[in-house]
């Protein structure tokens, strides 16, 4: 439905906090709500916050031409932001459970919001979504891992000394063994933001959570058969995963359990763990796919428009730097962007799961 709601916060303040039932929040809004259109609503991966997760993406040229359009909410995950205090001895982190039910308290003035998370993020905006569907307008989840079982389970069994492994525990978390080798400049970047800007004991704790996760649930749904019972998102979603990711599994399992008809999985050829920094100059084309599938979807609710000249942009720079296909078994047939009409995108071909692997 689209009820209106109050849109207008004169009294947040770029930075601050927000008392949650289960804890404080930090958070940071950039540019003032605008009508009755969607926030973009982030939350990071672990060993990151929403500087380092994302600060690369927003300041992106293309990306800021659309964020022009929407306020944006990132969201720090309890301890993880620059300069966090140590927890008090005994604080009991809150699951990722809880971390999802904290954010109604973020969005109490908001409308709806589009989701990006990465990793960790990924999971809790999904969490959310299965708790407020009517909140959320669509997502763009990056190595989402739907299932209960932890990378942690395996690194945690081959190495000791849970602290002093952490800041390798989490690289091997976001990079493969060939990113860890190969881009030196990238690993030692985060190995050393991971090490020295994030508190370590705040970070151990959620990573903890994280590796405690449960089963998001979600399944398939089957035209006559569980269309009406089944637990899934109802909004669209876009996952995105490097095809060299160590996430590239789990993203894969994550699309085989949602609604076709609403999903997209995008495998980025020759990237590796964190795509909306390697490959950054695609992401904003995909975030305005998402966009553009929700206006298919709720087309009375969107009153707006982008502006066509950048609407153009993005669609030309994205042709001229990428090809995408849509495989399908061991056949490959052409996928047009949906910025180039009405009649194609991803929600046109509604009969069979997308997959798109771009090449750049």
């Amino acid at each position: 439905s689209c009820t209106s709601r109050l849109v207008y916060l004169p009294q947040i303040k770029p930075e601050h906090d927000i008392e949650t039932p289960h804890g404080v929040l930090h958070v940071t809004m950039r540019g003032s709500i605008k009508g009755n259109r969607p926030v973009i609503l982030t939350y990071h991966d672990i060993g990151l916050n929403h500087k380092s997760c994302f600060n690369t993406l927003f300041n992106f040229e293309d990306m800021m031409e659309i964020t022009q359009h929407f306020a944006v909410v990132h969201v720090d995950a309890p301890g993880q932001q620059e300069g966090a205090p140590p927890f008090p001895t005994g604080y009991q982190y809150p699951t990722m459970d809880q971390l999802a039910e904290m954010l109604p308290s973020v969005l109490t003035q908001v409308n709806s919001v589009i989701g990006i998370g990465v990793g960790a993020g990924a999971y809790i905006l999904t969490r959310f979504a299965l708790n407020q569907p009517s909140l959320v307008e669509g997502l763009v989840l990056i190595n989402v891992d739907p299932c209960a079982e932890g990378w942690m389970d395996w690194a945690a069994s081959k190495l000791t000394g849970w602290t002093s492994n952490l800041v390798d525990i989490v690289m091997a978390h976001h990079f493969s063994t060939e990113e860890l080798t190969d881009n030196q400049e990238l690993i030692q970047t985060y190995r050393l933001h991971i090490a020295q800007d994030i508190n370590q004991d705040n970070l151990a704790l959620f990573c903890g959570s994280y590796n405690a996760r449960q089963d998001l649930g979600i399944e398939r749904p089957v035209a006559g058969l569980n269309e009406n019972t089944v637990k899934t998102l109802t909004c669209p979603a876009l996952l995105v995963v490097g095809d060299t990711s160590p996430a590239v599994e789990v993203v894969v399992e994550c699309n085989s359990r949602l609604n076709p008809t609403k999903t997209t999985l995008l495998k980025m050829a020759d990237c590796g763990g964190l795509p909306q920094i390697v490959q950054v100059s695609l992401v904003p084309s995909l975030f305005l796919d998402i966009e553009h599938h929700i206006k298919h979807l709720h087309p009375y609710c969107y009153l707006y428009q982008l502006p066509a000249a950048g609407m153009t942009r993005l669609s030309r720079s994205r042709s001229s730097s990428s090809s995408v296909t849509s495989t399908d078994g061991s056949r490959n047939r052409n996928l047009n962007s949906p910025l180039d009409g009405p009649n194609s995108g991803v929600l046109d071909n509604q009969a069979r799961p997308q997959t798109m692997e771009v090449s750049c």
